[in-house]
């Protein structure tokens, strides 16, 4: 396919060949997986891991800023990708097997951090939204296909009863990764219903430190476990609840990059802190410069 150091943007031809080969050749996408050159580790050049998180698409959750379907256009949402990963500093990408497997397709991914995500049942905006089930991928196919780990979502209510099932499921996952030396990312949130019966995450110091600590606790190891974490205001208590290694969790597209990025910097200054994991901020900020985004959060780390 494509030399992935060239690669710079995507372009029709691209995403005609992507749609070839899966036609005509899909096996040609296990090919790639397995002849694609490994990184070293899980922290790249800055001494820490660095990812472009594309797995909202998978759980209808397609909304970046004011535009609803930002995440919508395949081709769009891959050129930003390509571009963001092809910028100094950024090691790798989490995303469901679509999206990984049209980057794999791109020669996007040779020697970069590839995170599986595993659960993305819980679609946005259903009733059933709470019961995160792994739809996506698990340990065995993480491993097969050479990947570095997987994440899951776990998001708690206690006012909802199939969260005890999302709880056994990632203690799970979280064995079956660890069993095979791979990345497990927990990312946790103590969530509920707002008045609308929308599903919201509760970002209060309490709650973040309660997710942290009920996240860390899973299966029968934590020894490759790392925690994925909102930045709120009170990131010190937060941060002192864990020894786990934590990614930050880069949100939603914040109208105020200034501020958003001294929040950043502000956690990033706590060792425990080894990275951050961004998706929506970073491929679609609001100035439209998918570059500029990338480097400013590179150079904080």
């Amino acid at each position: 396919m494509t030399d992935p150091v060239a690669l710079r943007a995507v372009t029709a031809e691209d995403i005609r060949r992507i749609v070839t080969t899966r036609a005509t050749e899909p096996a040609r996408i296990a090919e790639i997986a397995s002849a694609r050159h490994q990184p070293s580790g899980l922290v790249g050049a800055t001494g820490r891991l660095m990812l472009i998180a594309a797995d909202h698409p998978a759980r209808g959750a397609l909304r970046a800023g004011d535009n609803a379907l930002a995440m919508g256009d395949r081709h769009e949402l891959l050129d930003r990708m390509v571009r963001a990963l092809a910028r100094p500093g950024v090691d790798g990408v989490l995303g469901t097997a679509d999206v990984i497997e049209d980057l794999l397709l791109l020669g996007a991914l040779d020697g970069k951090v590839v995170i599986g995500s595993m659960n993305r049942g819980g679609l946005a905006g259903t009733v059933f939204e709470m019961d995160d089930r792994f739809t996506g991928y698990d340990a065995a196919a993480v491993e097969r296909a050479g990947y570095q780990g997987g994440k899951m979502l776990l998001r708690i209510d206690p006012h909802d009863a199939t969260t005890v099932r999302t709880l056994e499921a990632c203690a799970h996952a979280v064995d079956d990764l660890a069993a095979r030396g791979l990345m497990a990312m927990v990312e946790p949130f103590i969530s509920g219903r707002d008045d609308g019966g929308r599903a919201r995450n509760d970002l209060s110091t309490a709650a973040v430190v309660r997710s942290a600590t009920v996240a860390a606790g899973l299966a029968s190891t934590s020894a490759h476990t790392w925690l994925k974490l909102p930045v709120i205001d009170d990131m010190e208590t937060v941060l002192a609840a864990t020894t786990l290694p934590v990614l930050l969790l880069g949100g939603e597209v914040g109208a105020d990059q200034d501020a958003q990025m001294t929040a950043w910097s502000r956690a990033l200054a706590v060792p425990s802190v080894r990275g951050m994991v961004v998706g929506r901020s970073l491929l679609f900020p609001p100035d439209g410069d998918v570059e500029g985004a990338v480097d400013a959060t590179v150079e904080l780390m």
